[in-house]
């Protein structure tokens, strides 16, 4: 007969293994992905890749600095789209969140939030570039933007229902408008949490190709207006990926290299923020 202690201490034992299991089974795909990655692109990155523009056809070397600079300036764009729209709308439901207005607007984000993004690309294109008559990289932001929005939406609604309701009742005690309590205190007592909101959606966004295909479409040169066709890291890699042609094969692999860093770095700040906001 097994006694009880050694049964428990079995069982135990076999629990913690299979954790450890499950564990590593989560974090092997990750680990396989970013070491092919590495081994892939490292060879191809060079000063020429962040400083030059992609070769012609049949010519090695070459870059995608521009491809970086779209990437950013689209991000950028996006960012001042949806981030305030984002904000400013968690900061009305943490207030008035009460009513079916309310539900409604939170329901909405959430639908928008699981709408496959290439379905945000197809509205895109059906609302900007049609009636704009061209691809552009406006219309690249604003659909990265509606794919922004309801992250930061919900992400920082969550942060501020976490933020003690003394605070604002001390602020209204002492006289301060209504309005200015929600920015000036409520807002700023949950920055970290909202920063770390902000990071993860431009994580996400960064790496969206398929809004992109049918929004800014690409470019293999220098875009000199927001109107016209813009180059970006994603659409590069799926553009260089699919090519005939070994040295832009290598050129996808090393732009799918640095684009994992970025996600990378911006995760990590984004939890770096988030610990800042557990430490308070």
């Amino acid at each position: 007969m097994i006694s009880h202690d050694l049964r428990r201490n079995l069982t135990n034992s076999l629990m913690t293994i299979l954790m450890v299991g499950a564990a590593l089974a989560v974090m092997a795909p990750l680990g396989i992905i970013f070491l092919h990655i590495l081994k892939m692109g490292a060879g191809s990155l060079s000063l020429d890749f962040f400083t030059q523009i992609p070769k012609p056809t049949g010519e090695s070397g070459g870059g995608m600095a521009n491809g970086l600079a779209g990437s950013a300036l689209m991000i950028g764009m996006a960012s001042c789209f949806g981030l305030p729209v984002g904000i400013l709308g968690a900061v009305f439901l943490n207030e008035f969140g009460g009513n079916r207005f309310a539900t409604a607007i939170r329901f909405s984000a959430d639908v928008l939030a699981g709408i496959p993004s290439i379905i945000t690309g197809m509205v895109a294109y059906t609302l900007l570039v049609v009636p704009m008559k061209g691809f552009s990289a406006l219309a690249g932001a604003v659909a990265l933007a509606l794919i922004m929005i309801p992250i930061v939406l919900r992400t920082t609604e969550e942060q501020l229902k976490m933020v003690p309701g003394t605070l604002r009742e001390a602020s209204l005690a002492l006289g301060v408008p209504f309005w200015r309590t929600s920015l000036k205190v409520t807002l700023v007592s949950a920055r970290a949490g909202i920063i770390t909101g902000v990071l993860l959606s431009v994580a996400r966004i960064a790496g969206e190709t398929a809004p992109l295909l049918f929004t800014a479409l690409g470019n293999q040169f220098w875009s000199k207006r927001l109107t016209e066709p813009m180059a970006a890291i994603p659409l590069q890699i799926f553009n260089f990926a699919i090519s005939p042609y070994e040295d832009w094969h290598k050129l996808a692999w090393a732009g799918a290299l640095v684009l994992v860093v970025i996600m990378f770095t911006l995760n990590l700040t984004a939890r770096y923020f988030g610990r800042i906001k557990q430490g308070n």
